[in-house]
Parts: C-alpha cells; sequence; structure tokens
C-alpha cells in the first residue's frame, strides 16, 4: 500500500489490488491510528482521529478529489497510484 501523500504527521495510503472493495476511500495514518475516508464525500467511515485532523485530511481531499478518483481508478485496474501533493 503505498503512501500517496504525507502532511501534519498525517500519511494517506491507498490499496492497489485489483477491484478493491468499494466505496473508493483513503487510508490515513496519524500516530498509530488508523482511519478511512470515503472520497465521494469526504467523511470518516471507520477509525478515530481528532477533530482537527479530520478536518485537514477533508480539506487536502477537497482540494485533490479528481487525482483521488483518478488513482482510485488505476488501483481497480491493479496499477500504482500516483503521489499527491501535500496539504500546505
Amino acid at each position: 500500500m503505498p503512501a500517496l501523500s504525507m502532511f501534519f504527521g498525517l500519511v494517506v495510503y491507498m490499496y492497489y489490488a485489483p477491484k478493491e472493495h468499494n466505496p473508493p476511500h483513503i487510508h490515513v495514518e496519524y500516530q498509530g491510528q488508523d482511519s478511512t475516508f470515503s472520497i465521494l464525500d469526504g467523511n470518516l467511515i471507520d477509525g478515530e482521529l481528532s477533530q482537527k485532523h479530520i478536518r485537514l485530511v477533508q480539506a487536502w481531499m477537497e482540494i485533490h478529489k479528481e487525482e483521488l478518483i483518478a488513482n482510485w481508478d488505476l488501483c481497480q485496474n491493479g496499477k500504482e497510484p500516483f503521489r499527491i501533493e501535500p496539504l500546505k
């Protein structure tokens, strides 16, 4: 599972096994905590993060939504996703 981006201690991942389960999502790790976010609406699907970190992830996702969807499509075909610029 390659890291797509890293910012403010958050590491964003996406699996690229063919036919990864829906809905389209990313995995975020922060200080040993793992969480999952929906790409389509930015909602936290699973896991726990502070509200501050949830807002950071959601802001990053909003900025890079098209890139995330393109990466999801690549991953669905077993191809490695490309890196995405971090939140600054």
